[in-house]
């Protein structure tokens, strides 16, 4: 992106960046871009952690509900969109606050990274043959032709598996020659904020969201259901909607099915901080089990607002 420098606050999934993000906000004069794979679809909103209603009053949030989960939805559509909401948010005189745990697609936005087109016909056949194999079968196919780009991505997500197998039917190259910009991180492009938990605390507050969403899950779940999203839910990358259709359908009992959530969004965090770890421009902040809302002060200094409260708690710290 161009123009005015870009504010970020990035760490992964279940540190409470959605609640310090809202103090962060209204401090900056900023309106919040969420940069989330998932929350993009409308109807899931319990199973993403997406922010309320009320936390949408309290402040402008961009690029949720954007489509809904039996539609396509590419990060070079999101790219595009985000562009949009900051240039919008922008001729309003206001900052755009950044705010996810996906590196792909804040990255997306912060970086400009280039995204290869698409082919139905080619998608429809990948995503056939996936079926068909399983995931692991069709990670190993893209490691035979790409095995930079299948050390990138994870052996179990076939959408981006099938991604990189289209590229490559697109247009003759391997996926990972767009890996190029991706080395690349232009300081003046963001100012970044990371929120890191101790592992032990990470898990704790995953293993509490876990059991405190389950019950309103499986009501959304439902009704996901009955409009028709199984085949999206029910896929790898739905973590806690799979498990709640498979709870559902009798496939699961609910002791697994929340054992299977937490597994897999703690290997969610991983990744996630797998990828932002790479970026140099994250500066990182420590929690605790109060999350990111413990570091709320410092972070605003690091972001250079000018407010009372950036005034207050430098003070402090020069203290």
């Amino acid at each position: 992106m161009t123009g005015d420098l870009l504010l970020a606050l990035l760490g992964p999934t279940a540190s409470g960046k959605t609640e310090a993000s809202l103090s962060l906000a209204e401090e900056l004069g900023a309106e919040i871009v969420c940069v989330d794979s998932m929350l993009v679809y409308r109807g899931m909103d319990v199973g993403t952690a997406k922010p309320t209603i009320e936390q949408r009053a309290r402040v402008p949030h961009h690029l949720l509900d954007l489509a809904d989960p039996t539609e396509r939805f590419s990060v070079a559509r999101f790219q595009a969109l985000a562009r949009e909401a900051v240039s919008d948010i922008r001729d309003r005189g206001h900052r755009a606050l950044l705010v996810g745990g996906g590196g792909l697609y804040y990255r997306a936005v912060v970086d400009g990274l280039r995204f290869p087109g698409t082919l139905p016909s080619a998608r429809s056949s990948l995503e056939k043959e996936a079926a068909r194999v399983g995931p692991e079968a069709l990670h190993r196919q893209l490691a035979e032709v790409d095995p930079v780009a299948a050390r990138r991505i994870h052996p179990r997500n076939v959408r981006r598996t099938i991604r990189a197998l289209e590229v490559r039917a697109i247009t003759g190259a391997v996926f990972s020659a767009g890996y190029q910009d991706w080395d690349r991180y232009p300081s003046d492009a963001v100012r970044a904020a990371g929120i890191e938990l101790p592992r032990e605390v990470l898990h704790a507050r995953i293993e509490r969201r876990v059991r405190e969403i389950m019950p309103g899950l499986l009501r959304e779940t439902s009704r996901l259901l009955a409009r028709g999203a199984g085949p999206f839910i029910t896929s790898s990358q739905a973590i806690g909607y799979a498990e709640a259709a498979s709870l559902l359908e009798g496939r699961m009992t609910e002791a697994e099915a929340s054992a299977s959530t937490v597994r897999r969004t703690k290997a969610l965090a991983r990744r996630q901080m797998a990828w932002l770890r790479r970026d140099p421009r994250i500066r990182w902040f420590i929690a605790g089990d109060g999350g990111a809302g413990e570091v709320v002060e410092h972070v605003v200094v690091w972001l250079g607002a000018g407010s009372r409260l950036a005034a207050a708690a430098a003070t402090r710290q020069e203290g």
